[in-house]
């Protein structure tokens, strides 16, 4: 018979099959999924809900559908002149919709999501104000290191003034034939120095009481005074009233 007859492999039906190495594999695994699929969708259709889904979907209808005449409340205010979507009021200016419905599935007591709340606030106001605080202590810190920073300039500035001073005062005196400073921190003081003279050691615990400031200010009124001389000028004028007319002052901020 023609069934029993075995297949011609030379044939164009034969030849047109798709023999690609893994197709077969394929094609199962795309039907075991939708296979799969299909059973989750009937599973789903056949599962039986449970009392609180059925109770949620039969409310969720309720609240959607409008109310009717059959309802005695929607009625009473039909009677009243109540017409629906129209606002409540004698002048319309109340609520449209009616209040929500808010279902508390949860086992905690009355008022315990307000005081979460609460203390969910309390914990962020707090937050706030030690971001601030510690904003307000860097701001304090960073201006504390801007003025000892123009502190110590200005102590640099004036040690160095100080230093042009004694350096000026030692060279007028002794134009002057004066051998001996009229404090011993007027002149600069040699480098190798006697340590064990007592007196030398007296001089300079006196002198050590003095800031750098007051010595400066002490110095220059000396140079003024004797040698008509002021150091940031860098001029040695004729008298005092030669000083007091060309010379803007007696301090560094008086020439800036």
């Amino acid at each position: 018979m023609e069934g029993d007859e075995e297949e011609d492999y030379m044939s164009d039906l034969f030849i047109k099959q798709d023999v690609r190495p893994g197709l077969p594999m394929v094609r199962r695994v795309k039907e075991a999924l939708q296979k799969e699929e299909k059973q989750k969708e009937a599973n789903e259709k056949n599962r039986q809900k449970s009392i609180k889904e059925e109770e949620k979907e039969r409310r969720d209808l309720v609240l959607k559908s409008a109310l009717g005449n059959e309802n005695k409340g929607f009625a009473l205010l039909q009677k009243m002149g109540y017409k629906s979507g129209q606002a409540l009021g004698k002048s319309g200016e109340g609520i449209v919709e009616p209040i929500p419905l808010n279902i508390k599935t949860g086992r905690s007591g009355l008022g315990h999501e307000e005081l979460k709340k609460r203390k969910a606030e309390e914990k962020l106001e707090n937050y706030r104000q030690k971001l601030h605080m510690k904003k307000q202590a860097n701001e304090q810190a960073a201006d504390q290191f801007r003025i000892r920073f123009k502190t110590k300039q200005e102590e640099r500035k004036m040690e160095g003034d100080l230093r042009k001073s004694q350096r000026a005062c030692q060279q007028l005196d002794m134009q002057k034939d004066i051998d001996v400073p009229k404090e011993t921190w007027f002149w600069i003081e040699p480098e190798e120095e006697d340590k064990n003279d007592e007196e030398d050691k007296e001089d300079e615990c006196t002198s050590s009481d003095l800031s750098v400031s007051e010595k400066l200010h002490i110095l220059t009124a000396y140079l003024r005074e004797e040698h008509f001389y002021c150091i940031w000028c860098g001029t040695t004028y004729e008298d005092s009233e030669d000083l007091s007319s060309n010379c803007p002052g007696d301090s560094a901020a008086d020439h800036d």
